[in-house]
């Protein structure tokens, strides 16, 4: 029964717009994570290390956090690959393209493929420049992640990456929430108005909360 529902494009779908729900979830947890660093360094350091030992005593150092990375692991896989087959699915039932493009068309429908390749470059930079250390410039700080961020945002193509990375993301999540929401069925003609205004809702907040760090670091705010 599983195989059957993946090889459907209709679960094909549904593993997207779940996946996409679990990562979408993360990302508020995680942006508002990221705004206690406007708190200082103390505070910011502190919520760092608070993450690694949530659970305790009952979970040992770490291994919660190691559990929500392995779920968000699962996730962006199941998302890039079932986005990717359906891609080739749609490619193959459509060899030669349309002559115009659909009117109805928004921009961020357009750019989705784009923007899921963006946001996957991204994340490999993010972890090897934030958890790993490999591409981090001033030198990587081990148990510093206040000092880790603002060296990251005082280079300036530091600041271009993860900005144009996050209106990526804003521009995917306001199309995404809303196709989510159709391939889950919550869709229907008295709640489409709302559901978009909610996806718009999400990417503003979402894209504007990820911004401000930057924005904090360039500007001296945060120093």
């Amino acid at each position: 029964m599983a195989r059957t529902v993946w090889d459907s494009s209709v679960g094909k779908k549904t593993v997207m717009a779940v996946s996409g729900l679990i990562m979408l979830s993360y990302l508020v947890v995680h942006m508002i994570g990221n705004l206690k660093i406007f708190f200082g360094a103390g505070e910011f350091n502190h919520y760092a290390h608070w993450l690694r030992t949530l659970g305790e005593p009952f979970m040992h150092y770490e291994w919660t956090l190691w559990v929500i990375r392995v779920v968000l692991v699962v996730a962006v896989v199941a998302h890039a690959v079932s986005a990717y087959q359906l891609s080739r699915r749609d490619i193959r039932a459509r060899p030669t393209k349309y002559v115009h493009s659909r009117p109805r068309a928004s921009y961020a429908t357009r750019t989705m493929r784009w923007g899921g390749i963006i946001l996957g470059l991204f994340i490999v930079w993010h972890l090897l420049d934030l958890t790993t250390g490999t591409v981090h410039s001033g030198g990587f700080q081990e148990g510093h992640p206040y000092q880790n961020v603002v060296d990251t945002f005082s280079t300036w193509y530091g600041n271009v990456i993860y900005i144009v990375a996050m209106l990526a993301l804003g521009l995917h999540i306001r199309h995404g929430f809303w196709s989510a929401a159709q391939t889950l069925g919550a869709g229907s003609r008295t709640r489409d108005r709302a559901l978009k205004a909610t996806a718009n809702v999400l990417a503003l907040l979402l894209t504007a909360g990820f911004i401000a760090v930057p924005v904090g670091v360039m500007t001296g705010v945060v120093s």
